[in-house]
């Protein structure tokens, strides 16, 4: 774990995974998640970015990922701690507080 915490990247679209209905958006989950890995491991430093899936942004990295999540047709969101894949569709907080616990994160 960097001074800046591990990052956490959801990618996602504004328009609901087909096979997601009646889940939260992938934005919702964004939010969501921000909100839930504060409260789990507070004071602990962490950053957490949404990539839009149809429209990434130039960093290599982050858009060809969203090439992938397309063209394997993935459900979104799809969660990834640093380049590793721990949710899809309807993300867990258990896989994810895990994962992070695995970065050496404490729960609070």
């Amino acid at each position: 774990m960097t001074n800046q915490g591990v990052e956490i990247i959801v990618y996602g679209a504004e328009q609901i995974c087909p096979s997601c209905v009646n889940m939260p958006s992938s934005k919702e989950t964004y939010e969501w998640l921000e909100a839930a890995v504060a409260r789990k491991f507070a004071n602990q430093p962490f950053r957490i970015t949404y990539v839009d899936i149809f429209n990434p942004p130039e960093e290599v990295s982050k858009k060809q990922f969203a090439e992938r999540v397309i063209e394997e047709d993935m459900f979104y969101p799809v969660v990834l701690i640093e380049e590793k894949i721990v949710g899809e569709g309807n993300p867990r907080l258990k896989t994810i507080f895990a994962e992070l616990e695995n970065h050496g994160y404490k729960a609070e």
